[in-house]
C-alpha cells in the first residue's frame, strides 16, 4: 500500500507538470503566468520535501535526495531571481533559465520514473541515460527559450 507522503509526492509532480508545461508555452509576464508560475513552485516545494523524506528505495539517504536538494535550490534561485530582479541587467533572463533549469529536473525525474515502472530497466542505468538525454535537450533549447527574455524587460 501506498503511504500518505507518497501519494502527496505523486500529486505534486503531476501538478507540477501541468503548470510548469502551462506557464512554459504560455505568454510570460502575465498575471495568469505569475499565478500558475507560483503554484508551480508550490508544487515543487512540496514533491522535493516530500521527495527528502521517501527512503523507501534505500533505507537511507541516497542519490536522489540530493537531486531533490538541487532541485529546491534552482526552483528558490529562480523565485528569488524574480522576487529581488536581481542581476538587475540580466534578471528576467536568468529567472527563465533557472524555472526552465527546474523543470528539466522535473521532467527527467518523471520519465525515469515512468521508465522504470513500465519497463523495468536496471535502476541506475536507467536514471543516468534519461537524465543525461534530457539534461542534453534543455541545454540546447533554454537559450531559445529564453532569448527574448531581454526583450520583455520591463
Amino acid at each position: 500500500m501506498i503511504e500518505g507522503i507518497a501519494i502527496l509526492h505523486i500529486a505534486t509532480a503531476c501538478a507540477a507538470l501541468l503548470l510548469g508545461a502551462i506557464v512554459l508555452f504560455r505568454p510570460k509576464g502575465t498575471t495568469t503566468h505569475k499565478r500558475l508560475g507560483y503554484g508551480y513552485a508550490a508544487s515543487m516545494m512540496v514533491l522535493n520535501i516530500t521527495a527528502l523524506c521517501l527512503y523507501r528505495l534505500t533505507g537511507r539517504f541516497n542519490v536522489l535526495h540530493i537531486f531533490a536538494i538541487i532541485s529546491l535550490v534552482t526552483l528558490l534561485a529562480g523565485i528569488g531571481v524574480a522576487v529581488l530582479r536581481r542581476p538587475r541587467a540580466d534578471w528576467l533572463r536568468k529567472h527563465g533559465e533557472l524555472m526552465c533549469w527546474s523543470y528539466t529536473g522535473l521532467l527527467s525525474a518523471g520519465m525515469a520514473e515512468l521508465a522504470i515502472r513500465v519497463f523495468a530497466p536496471p535502476f541506475w542505468i536507467t536514471i543516468g541515460t534519461i537524465a543525461a538525454f534530457v539534461f542534453l535537450a534543455a541545454w540546447l533549447c533554454i537559450p531559445r527559450l529564453t532569448a527574448n527574455h531581454d526583450a520583455m524587460q520591463p
